[in-house]
């Protein structure tokens, strides 16, 4: 399979199931206002699932790579620094601040970069990708609280927050998921065969959910926002991060997990996150909306960069 095909295949089911959800709102099957519910199912039940599976069907020997751990821990900490400082310079509104520093840094590894590695692997080594995330989500959400908090009028219990972070579903997953490796324990078959069927289910609801948040009217309303944010989480921090990660000699798995990292669009919990914390929870809805659709073509772009240079 040569490079072209095989990163199309990985971004086009991307692109056609967000689509498929813009469409089916657009046709009413799917009601707007029903979209928050079905996306608190999603993340409650099959996103943990999905994270459980990811590492608990694989060998945790296999998947914790400490090199990769180290780098993609102080690249996140550069990025977010660099992105608070930009954000100072660059943007005015102090509730509007916080909020395009968390578009840039915080990125939607588990719903866009999951199925995109996956795509690129084929399934191998996927372990890799979901011990990745348990480690990156929990400093990503640590992260959006400190930023948050520091521009925002409205003062919440940190430690209330704080514990909000370490009792996330999807951290919870990975996590139950490296205690069941380490303890060598084993779901009875039948339990694990709906686990499998049932983590499947959660990256394409949570694209098509993604698909029916999309408003084309919505970026007249923070367009300049939006576009430092599209530019800077799609274009600028991939180009430089995996740059780096080349030079470095990151290759295979890897590589694509780093790529999954840094290519993918705006984490879609930071809407929820903002409007918690007193941020302008509308941009950092359009944040989310706007860059999860346009990474479809940004990620096919790196992808074939780098698949053609032979990173993985």
């Amino acid at each position: 399979m040569n490079a072209f095909t095989l990163c199309l295949g990985a971004v086009a089911p991307l692109f056609l199931m967000i689509a498929v959800g813009y469409g089916a709102k657009r046709v009413r099957l799917i009601r707007e206002e029903s979209v928050p519910e079905m996306n608190a199912v999603a993340f409650r039940i099959f996103m943990p699932l999905l994270c459980f599976y990811n590492v608990y069907s694989a060998g945790l020997a296999e998947a914790i790579r400490p090199r990769l751990t180290v780098f993609a821990v102080a690249a996140v900490l550069v990025i977010f620094v660099l992105s608070w400082l930009f954000a100072a310079w660059t943007v005015p509104r102090r509730d509007r601040r916080g909020v395009v520093v968390q578009g840039l840094y915080r990125s939607n590894y588990l719903i866009i970069g999951l199925p995109f590695a996956s795509g690129l692997m084929g399934g191998e080594e996927m372990a890799v990708v979901s011990v990745l995330g348990a480690i990156i989500i929990p400093l990503y959400n640590l992260l959006a609280v400190i930023v948050l908090q520091a521009h925002s009028g409205k003062r919440g219990s940190f430690v209330r927050l704080l514990l909000g972070i370490l009792t996330n579903p999807l951290i919870l997953g990975s996590l139950t998921g490296i205690v069941f490796l380490l303890l060598k324990l084993r779901l009875p078959a039948p339990v694990e065969s709906a686990v499998r069927d049932l983590s499947r289910v959660a990256s394409p609801l949570l694209l098509v959910l993604l698909g029916a948040f999309f408003r084309f009217s919505s970026f007249r309303a923070h367009w300049k926002e939006l576009f430092v944010t599209c530019v800077g989480r799609l274009i600028v921090i991939p180009g430089l991060a995996l740059a780096v990660s080349a030079l470095l000699g990151f290759r295979g798995v890897e590589f694509v997990a780093l790529l999954a990292m840094f290519g993918a669009s705006t984490a879609a919990n930071s809407f929820t996150m903002a409007q918690q914390m007193g941020g302008d929870a509308a941009l950092a809805g359009n944040i989310v909306v706007w860059t999860g659709a346009l990474c479809t073509f940004t990620l096919f772009g790196w992808s074939l960069l780098f698949k053609t240079l032979g990173m993985f």
